[in-house]
């Protein structure tokens, strides 16, 4: 691992991260209070809730802070046992919320737990050790090494997609292989590796597509209805078809240049607190609002790139590349499709969207990076 990663200074952090999710957590509790005017009755305590996760989502970094990343990185191993045995129990004990075992439901109402979105971080920190164990075993590798390598990340990788896919949640099972293929490209392999991978992604598309459009029956034997239904979210998309879709964009198109004001959304669309909150913050705040927005999450992701090139760690980058890929993404596609321009794959917004999972998990992550620009800045 490295005499770089210590134990940082608790008490110090980076404002240019600090600032951002401070004014993230603002945005996002005003959001979803202008959405739960579009949803039923019974989610009134999102607002609430999203408060609640906020604030153990600060102490949760907080706490990361004062372990550091090398305790993580030290028992990933026992970590990832006990993320795979959790995506199992899922799938034996948990109860299905809209035919998708995704969720443990927490009691007395407190909310539901994803386990899958725990598994990105620890999928990030179980590749950066492997990457760092292979390349401080080989400095020159083989292609055979190299291949081994690849086997080994593969049976890593394949595990919790196969698991999740079981759920089914495909859209948390690409962003598992984006941060892997992310990871690999600062790993140091050789590049004509991706060009297999990506041959091999490509043929697999049209593998699907071309059974999709063959033989319906079949592929829905074969893959699920519910994968089924995916791919008929993915024509719609390509159609500039859908309702949800089409609201979502009148939404933003009508808020014009100001917006119509917080929690005075006029036009419903389904999921305006997770999948299209988006939608909702540009129907409230305008373009002007939008274009904060963006900017406020591009001003984040930059500060995240300097941290990686000034970094001298090399487990560092490969957990920051793992993160920056998988966050960048996220954004992408969440903005990306509310604007038409991305399939709907039910990707939510990083930091903004409601979610006790999903926010504590990036709340983990934003610990991880505090401890890495520490350890930059003290370098």
């Amino acid at each position: 691992m490295g005499d770089n990663m210590h134990k940082v200074n608790k008490y110090h952090v980076d404002y240019l991260i600090l600032i951002p999710l401070i004014m993230f957590s603002i945005i996002s509790i005003i959001t979803i209070y202008s959405a739960s005017n579009l949803l039923p009755s019974y989610m009134n305590s999102i607002v609430f809730k999203q408060i609640i996760w906020y604030i153990l989502g600060f102490i949760v970094a907080y706490s990361i802070m004062f372990i550091g990343n090398k305790f993580i990185y030290n028992n990933i191993w026992f970590i990832y046992v006990i993320g795979i045995i959790s995506l199992i129990c899922l799938l034996l004990f948990a109860k299905p919320i809209n035919e998708a075992k995704c969720w443990f439901t927490l009691p007395f109402n407190i909310g539901n737990i994803q386990p899958s979105e725990f598994m990105k971080i620890i999928l990030i920190f179980t590749l950066s050790r492997v990457i760092n164990d292979f390349n401080q075993k080989y400095s020159s590798p083989t292609l055979k090494e190299e291949f081994y390598f690849l086997l080994k990340v593969g049976v890593i990788v394949f595990i919790p997609s196969f698991l999740t896919f079981l759920q089914p949640d495909t859209g948390v099972v690409l962003i598992y292989l984006l941060i892997t293929i992310f990871m690999l490209f600062s790993s140091g392999i050789r590049y004509r590796w991706f060009i297999f991978l990506f041959s091999g992604l490509f043929v697999c598309i049209i593998l699907i597509l071309g059974l999709y459009f063959i033989n319906n029956d079949l592929f829905i034997k074969l893959l699920g209805t519910n994968f089924f239904l995916r791919i008929d979210r993915l024509l719609d998309w390509k159609k500039k078809e859908g309702y949800q879709l089409e609201n979502g964009l009148i939404a933003i198109g009508s808020g014009g240049l100001l917006g119509f004001g917080i929690n005075k959304t006029p036009l419903y669309f389904p999921e305006p607190q997770t999948d299209f909150i988006f939608a909702v913050f540009a129907n409230n705040f305008g373009f002007i609002g939008a274009i904060f927005l963006l900017s406020l999450i591009v001003i984040f992701d930059i500060r995240l790139v300097t941290i990686v090139l000034k970094s001298k760690n090399n487990v560092n980058k490969y957990i920051m590349a793992g993160i920056i890929g998988m966050l960048i993404y996220q954004q992408f596609q969440n903005i990306g499709m509310t604007l038409g321009i991305m399939p709907i794959t039910g990707i939510t917004l990083p930091f903004i969207s409601y979610g006790g999972s999903s926010l504590i998990s990036y709340m983990i992550m934003a610990g991880v990076i505090f401890n890495i620009s520490n350890e930059t800045i003290k370098y």
